[in-house]
């Protein structure tokens, strides 16, 4: 198997059914959590940029000469998404000081979050995903998650700010 399916397919989980986005936005949560363990935020948000690069330059191996610009084996965009909206997470353990399994909330709401805004595609999201090309593939899930980002900020803020908790 080429080097750009195993990146597309984020080592094969593209190919679990039904609903390959949730598995591949579901195994980025746990490498979220090693990235995050080894070198905190900064290397979950280094490895950000490397699964938006190289997933671009993947996708793009892997769609070209096709008429389907986004197969549902592709989840190396959810893989970015999914780390862009549990960012927050990762940055309030360190601010805080506190062991990041500890909010276990945050990780099931970034999840919840940025799949109900990369499932409806709901404004930029969906221009993004209506480019038809690689670079739109990736780009609708950094959009939905870095709008599920902002939803975990504010849920914390309220959780943490409003309510004291």
């Amino acid at each position: 198997m080429r080097l750009s399916h195993l990146i597309a397919t984020f080592f094969y989980v593209g190919h679990l059914r039904p609903a390959p986005g949730t598995w591949g936005s579901l195994a980025a949560l746990p490498v979220a959590l090693g990235l995050h363990l080894v070198g905190g935020p900064v290397l979950l948000g280094i490895g950000i940029a490397l699964a938006f690069a190289l997933g671009w330059w993947a996708t793009h191996l892997e769609t070209k000469g096709k008429t389907n610009h986004d197969p549902s084996e592709i989840v190396i965009d959810e893989v970015a998404g999914q780390w862009i909206a549990f960012l927050p997470v990762s940055i309030g353990a360190s601010h805080a000081g506190v062991d990041l399994l500890s909010l276990w909330p945050g990780f099931v709401f970034s999840f919840l979050a940025f799949r109900f805004f990369d499932i409806t595609k709901l404004g930029p999201i969906g221009w993004a995903d209506r480019r038809n090309d690689a670079l739109g593939v990736m780009f609708d899930d950094i959009l939905a998650g870095l709008a599920a980002a902002i939803c975990v900020l504010l849920a914390a803020g309220f959780y943490h700010g409003v309510l004291g908790l």
